[in-house]
C-alpha cells in the first residue's frame, strides 16, 4: 500500500493521523497500528467488526474445547429498526446504532468482545461465563437499552429495544463458529417470535452436540501448534 493511500484511508475513516516526525520509525509504527485497528473496527460504532468477531469466536471455540470452561454467545437485534430509518432518517438510525453500541459496552466485562456484525445486528462473545451470570448480563443489556433515551436532534428523543438470543458453546467439544452462531440465532428468532424485547437463552445443561460437532470432536485445532 502506498503511503498517501494509507493516510487517505485513515482520514476517511475518521482516525487520527500518526503524531511525530513523518517517516520516522515511531511514526511508521503508529501508522501501521492505526491501519490494523481500522481493519478490525466498525467505522460507525467503534465496536469490533465482523472479521474480528469471527476470529474471536474461533479462538473461543478452541479454548472451550481445550479447557472446558463455559462460554456464551449473545446475538442481538434492534427491534423495528427499519421503522426508525423510515420515520426519522438514516442519520437518526446511525445515532441509535451508536447509542446501543455504547450501552452494550457498559453492560459487559473488559474480557468480553462486543461486535457489530450487520446493519442493526450485534454480538457479544463472553468467555468463562456461567449460565446464571450470562442470563443476568443479557437481561441487564435488554433493560438498559429499553430504558435509554436516544437523542436524535431538535430536542427529540426516541426509545428502542433489543431482542437477544444466546447459546453456550458445548464444553470439551470442538464446535465451529457457524454452528455456534446458528444456535444463538435460533434463540434470537425465538425471542422475536415471542414478542421482541426479550431474552431467550439455550440452557447450557441441555445443549445438544450436533453430528457436525461429533465429527469435529477429534479434529485438530486450527490454533494448535504443529510439531
Amino acid at each position: 500500500m502506498q503511503l498517501d493511500t494509507a493516510l487517505q484511508l485513515l482520514r476517511q475513516s475518521g482516525h487520527d493521523l500518526p503524531e511525530g516526525t513523518p517517516g520516522s520509525d515511531a511514526w511508521l509504527q503508529s501508522l501501521i497500528d492505526s491501519l490494523v485497528d481500522m481493519s478490525s473496527r466498525d467505522a460507525l460504532t467503534g465496536l469490533a467488526n465482523r472479521r474480528s468477531f469471527e476470529l474471536a469466536l474461533a479462538r473461543e471455540i478452541d479454548r472451550v474445547a481445550r479447557a472446558g470452561e463455559p462460554a456464551l454467545l449473545l446475538a442481538l437485534d434492534i427491534d423495528h429498526f427499519k421503522s426508525v430509518n423510515d420515520t426519522h432518517g438514516h442519520a437518526s438510525g446511525d445515532l441509535v446504532l451508536k447509542a446501543v453500541a455504547n450501552a452494550l459496552l457498559d453492560c459487559v466485562r473488559p474480557m468480553d468482545l462486543v461486535a457489530r456484525v450487520g446493519g442493526e445486528e450485534f454480538a457479544i462473545v463472553m468467555p468463562n461465563c456461567p449460565a446464571a451470570f450470562g442470563e443476568a448480563v443479557a437481561e441487564r443489556v435488554r433493560r438498559r437499552v429499553e430504558a435509554m433515551p436516544v437523542n436524535i436532534g431538535l430536542s427529540q428523543q426516541i426509545h428502542v429495544s433489543v431482542s437477544i438470543g444466546g447459546a453456550f458453546a458445548p464444553q470439551w467439544v470442538r464446535s465451529s463458529p457457524a454452528l455456534w452462531i446458528e444456535r444463538a440465532d435460533i434463540q434470537l428468532y425465538r425471542a422475536k417470535a415471542q414478542g421482541r424485547n426479550r431474552v431467550c437463552l439455550e440452557p447450557s445443561a441441555v445443549s445438544v452436540v450436533s453430528a457436525e460437532e461429533k465429527a469435529l470432536l477429534f479434529g485438530i485445532s486450527q490454533f494448535q501448534d504443529i510439531e
